[in-house]
């Protein structure tokens, strides 16, 4: 079976694929300090709960966080010997290449998204993100990644808000009943959600103004469907984009490697 490991700034997430669907999702927090041991007792103990088999043959890994991969590495050496695909790296190839300026190191999960994105909507869209950051992210007609943009996400802007005024309480993000709050946690609350509503909105007016081409919008992240109440802008919510565009990815590595 595939191992895919998506880890993000604030959440890692294990998914393990047989061949023709995720068989369990198992989420923890990003600590750089994590042992391969420590991630193979907890992944081993998870996997035994949902009565699933640890047989992993290959494992593909896509990390915004440079620090944890060597321990993924170790994980995959030691407990499931292999090799694992890391994106981002040479080794790993993309089916279309980014065209972006040179230099320029693009977040691997925002590539792996577009990957996705494209095997399910083809060309011409807009990925939006609610990850730590929350992001936005362009496929061109052919599904190559040609950039993006990039604002605060979601629950860091409520954390600076609350950090840097200190009237203002921790709120938790949801769907206000009003615009106009009547109390603080309200007001707060109707910022936040009607706030984000606009700037992904006006990005995505911005994008499309600027491609001159219809494109389609799709949202992932926690806070995906969250969100996607507020307004129509979005043509599909997937929360599995990350995971089906590392299969995907894996799949295409390994044409190439008995092609």
């Amino acid at each position: 079976m595939l191992l895919c490991i998506d880890c993000g700034n604030t959440n890692t997430v294990f998914s393990v694929w047989d061949g023709e669907r995720f068989r369990c999702t198992l989420r923890t927090s990003t600590e750089h300090q994590r042992t391969a041991d420590q991630y193979f007792v907890w992944f081993s103990t998870l996997m035994e709960h949902h009565k699933v088999p640890v047989e992993i043959d290959d494992v593909v890994i896509s990390s915004t966080v440079p620090r944890v991969v060597f321990n993924l590495r170790v994980l995959c050496d030691r407990y499931f010997n292999c090799r694992p695909l890391v994106v981002g790296k040479p080794e790993c190839a993309l089916p279309v290449a980014p065209r972006v300026d040179q230099g320029t190191t693009v977040g691997p999960d925002r590539l792996v998204n577009v990957v996705a994105g494209f095997d399910r909507h083809g060309g011409d869209l807009i990925i939006v993100d609610f990850g730590t950051a929350t992001t936005f992210d362009v496929a061109d007609t052919d599904g190559a990644y040609i950039g993006g943009v990039i604002a605060p996400g979601v629950n860091l802007s409520l954390e600076a808000l609350h950090m840097a005024a200190a009237a203002l309480p921790h709120v938790d993000v949801t769907k206000p009943q009003k615009v106009i709050g009547t109390n603080t946690v309200a007001c707060m609350q109707a910022g936040i959600y009607w706030g984000y509503v606009g700037l992904v909105e006006g990005i995505v007016r911005q994008i499309r103004a600027e491609r001159a081409r219809p494109m389609k919008v799709i949202a992932t992240g926690g806070l995906a469907p969250l969100f996607g109440q507020g307004t129509e802008i979005f043509d599909s919510v997937e929360d599995d984009l990350t995971m089906h565009g590392l299969v995907l990815i894996h799949r295409y590595n390994k044409g190439l490697a008995t092609g």
